[in-house]
């Protein structure tokens, strides 16, 4: 069923494409920072779905974590034919007043490494003539909440582009932009995760599904759930000001301060 390396699978919507990924027969290049969580994740896969799983040690916030994964991607043996952007982490800060360090790391995670490994993947997989990569972005890309919010809009610009790049090559490119997802992410960010109604989260399991039938079909955006398409089409056609008013700073600030 070919391999698919998925970033930062062992937690959250990465985690979730790895288990359906297993289920459907495709080896695995598993790809985080955390080399234990890497062997017990791989030692389930292989134990529950009966699959093959390579695990790769790699922070994507340095040049030698890149080139790490950049290597495998341009290996000829067991050829990757899906490539999963998804490490990211939300920074849990303002940017007045926040740590510059931890928003440089999310520049080199959430872009740099998107651009690096999509560009790798690409070039890997248009000589053979097929192959697929999958970006993950977030609905916050449309808001103004932040510097988050703007890495994520470089991701899905960034796919949409790529996309247009790799039309007829056989290679597609696809970008999936979920709302709130039920993950440790926001825990992780130190985010209140109930300063949000309870009708605006959506299951992990949802997100990866619309993803990889997203990726299937060929689908350049992919919008999980149809209360988060009627959002994402009201947040592109409102007036900007409006958007900053109602979904800028102040609202993903909200969270931060509940804690």
């Amino acid at each position: 069923m070919g391999t698919a390396l998925v970033t930062g699978a062992t937690s959250g919507i990465g985690l979730e494409l790895a288990w359906q990924l297993a289920a459907n027969r495709h080896r695995l290049v598993l790809v985080a920072r955390d080399s234990g969580r890497l062997e017990t994740l791989a030692g389930q896969l292989r134990a529950a779905a009966g699959v093959e799983v390579e695990v790769l040690r790699a922070d994507l916030a340095t040049v030698a974590g890149r080139d790490a994964v950049i290597a495998r991607l341009r290996r000829d043996h067991a050829p990757v034919g899906l490539l999963v952007n998804n490490a990211g982490f939300g920074l849990g800060q303002h940017l007045l007043g926040g740590d510059l360090a931890r928003e440089e790391e999310a520049i080199e995670v959430m872009v740099r490494a998107v651009l690096e490994l999509s560009k790798a993947a690409a070039e890997a997989m248009v000589p053979r003539g097929r192959g697929a990569i999958l970006n993950v972005s977030s609905m916050s890309a449309l808001t103004t909440m932040g510097t988050y919010a703007a890495h994520k809009a470089w991701v899905l610009t960034f796919t949409e582009a790529l996309a247009g790049e790799l039309a007829g090559t056989g290679v597609t490119a696809t970008v999936v932009c979920p709302g709130l997802v039920r993950t440790e992410f926001h825990d992780r960010a130190g985010l209140e995760a109930a300063t949000w109604p309870a009708p605006a989260w959506i299951d992990v399991e949802k997100v990866a599904t619309a993803a990889l039938a997203g990726v299937r079909r060929g689908d350049v955006v992919v919008v999980p759930s149809l209360r988060y398409q009627v959002a994402a089409a009201a947040l592109r056609h409102a007036p900007r000001a409006l958007v900053r008013a109602v979904a800028g700073p102040a609202a993903s600030g909200r969270a931060m301060t509940a804690r």
